[in-house]
């Protein structure tokens, strides 16, 4: 399947056959911007944070894959963007599968051949353009050829709602017929930009809480307080992340209630998750209204109601860097006024957890106690940045200033002392203090300080 001719594909093929009897497409509600234009005010920090991604390894160099990130979409991700993302994600799924006993996790196909004729279509350019090469067609043949193709190809998801509704009655077996309960998946979706009528990749975090009609409000209400609580955990200011309920008047007629979580970004709010009250009629559409699949234990016959709960990790991604980006002033060594950037991030989301360098000293001997050093953070899954590999000789100064930008935690000077006594120097990123630990003390000091800081914040 060639995947760089699909948006030609879904914007010519739905306009010409499929716009007519296609309703738009809701789920894209929750993904988009309250504002779109930024300031003059936040242009600068804005080029910053994006430049600073593109220079720490965040996100790939260039001003498309920087515009992808900043709308919120997926882009290419450089080795710390993708670390960061790991790390969000896994904090999102034990934020959600460790709240409640009854949250379980799905994993459901990012394509199929079953779903519906208005949905969005993977189609190899190869068969799509042998059809439009055949001249002697008609208008009508030439649509219904295109329409052929187009049902006998893979349909894409454009959210995780569907898989987990498809999931529900299984999944009701495995409770015993009980409610409430809750499944949970993460994974891409395509969805429309919204600029050009194109389709983007956006990694999606979903979570579908299936309850008794007369509590599906009140589980609307638990679960925003529980998802704002969970953003402004990991944030440096944590007033910038909000909740705002959806008018009446933006409703659809299958929702009754609808917030979202917004972010302050520099050019405006954007939503990172939105949670919907949805009420019954998804699940009577998913199994065609056959009631007699969710009977519950007691012989109760009531369709359950639906509670949704859809973000963006993409956006959420940019949302904590922006959040933790500092620009701070001082002087160095030298009296002299310097700017100082740093990427504050959560010790939990810090896609560094500490760097090693060697300081003046027998290189050789150095390199094997980092080497040393490097394999005990492995084993203890602590992230480290091996920066005694460098062949470039640079100032410490400049390697601080490096890994601040970065946003690693720590930075670990192993030096002649250190063969000699066994003392290294250990630097935090967020006061710049320096203080001297034994080597057999570092891992457990690293342990205990994300350990601990997972566990207060």
């Amino acid at each position: 399947m060639v995947l760089n001719a699909f948006n030609m594909l879904t914007w010519s093929v739905r306009r010409c056959i499929l716009s007519p009897r296609s309703a738009p497409m809701k789920s894209m509600r929750g993904s988009r911007g309250l504002c779109s234009k930024a300031p003059n005010d936040g242009l600068d920090r804005v080029r910053t944070l994006l430049q600073l991604c593109a220079d720490r390894y965040f996100i790939s160099p260039g001003e498309s894959n920087a515009e992808l990130f900043r709308r919120g979409w997926s882009c290419i991700y450089g080795p710390l963007g993708l670390e960061l993302r790991r790390n969000l994600l896994q904090q999102w799924w034990h934020s959600v599968t460790r709240s409640r006993a009854r949250v379980f996790g799905v994993n459901t196909p990012s394509s199929s051949l079953e779903r519906g004729a208005g949905g969005v279509r993977v189609v190899e350019s190869e068969h799509f353009q042998q059809i439009l090469d055949q001249s002697e067609l008609s208008r009508e043949q030439l649509i219904q050829e295109l329409n052929r193709l187009l049902l006998s190809s893979p349909s894409v998801r454009t959210s995780l709602l569907q898989g987990a509704l498809e999931q529900f009655v299984p999944s009701l077996e495995m409770v015993s017929k009980k409610l409430p309960f809750g499944l949970a998946e993460t994974g891409l979706c395509f969805q429309p930009s919204g600029v050009s009528g194109c389709f983007v990749e956006v990694t999606q975090t979903s979570l579908v809480w299936f309850c008794s009609p007369r509590t599906s409000s009140q589980w609307l209400d638990h679960w925003v307080r529980h998802r704002l609580k969970w953003w402004r955990k990991f944030a440096l200011s944590p007033s910038d992340f909000s909740s705002i309920e959806v008018p009446e008047n933006e409703l659809e007629e299958t929702e009754s209630r609808g917030v979202k979580i917004l972010y302050n970004f520099p050019w405006g709010l954007e939503s990172l998750e939105t949670l919907w009250c949805r009420g019954d009629t998804d699940l009577l559409q998913t199994y065609k209204g056959v009631r007699t699949k969710w009977q519950s234990r007691g012989g109760q016959k009531s369709v359950p109601n639906v509670v949704s709960v859809s973000g963006n990790i993409d956006r959420g991604m940019l949302a904590f860097l922006s959040n933790s980006l500092q620009e701070l002033r001082g002087e160095d060594g030298k009296k002299k006024l310097q700017q100082r950037k740093v990427l504050k991030l959560h010790p939990v989301l810090a896609p560094v957890k500490v760097a090693l360098d060697i300081g003046k000293g027998a290189t050789v001997e150095l390199r094997q106690v980092c080497e040393g050093l490097l394999q005990e953070f492995l084993e203890a899954k602590i992230s480290a940045w091996p920066g005694y590999l460098e062949t470039q000789p640079t100032s410490l100064q400049h390697l601080n200033a490096k890994y601040d930008e970065m946003g690693v935690l720590f930075t670990v000077l192993i030096s002649e002392n250190t063969l000699e006594s066994g003392l290294l120097q250990v630097r935090n990123r967020d006061t710049t203090i320096r203080e001297t630990m034994h080597i057999s003390e570092i891992k457990n000091f690293l342990s205990k300080y994300i350990s601990a800081a997972d566990k207060f914040s």
